[in-house]
């Protein structure tokens, strides 16, 4: 039994979540959000994109069949199609966009 930290653990401890944060205000995207949070999101999509999901099913599928793993990786929220679904359609994508630049920026600077 693995008694260390997930690969996915791992990588988001690189992420400047203050960053994130700063971003989400600007844009208001914690607006009228309940327990779905914006940071929640954002996980979604990133295990979604690294393990290769397709559709939100599939996210849903796979993310429900480790239900008792997912808060040590981060996850704080319970998340359905609708949610995911709703969630992508009411917050602003700019959100996403200025957080990508943040990371191409530290990309950057490492790759120097």
């Amino acid at each position: 039994m693995n008694t260390g930290r997930t690969v996915f653990k791992q990588l988001l401890q690189y992420l400047p979540r203050k960053d994130f944060d700063v971003c989400v205000n600007r844009y208001r995207g914690e607006h009228c959000a309940k327990t779905f949070t914006t940071f929640d999101q954002f996980l979604c999509m990133a295990y979604a994109q690294i393990s290769g999901r397709d559709s939100l099913r599939d996210i849903e599928t796979c993310l429900n069949s480790h239900k008792e793993k997912l808060y040590h990786i981060g996850f704080r929220g319970d998340f359905s199609r609708t949610t995911l679904a709703d969630s992508s359609e009411r917050r602003d994508w700019r959100i996403f966009q200025d957080f990508g630049q943040i990371l191409i920026a530290i990309a950057q600077e490492l790759y120097k």
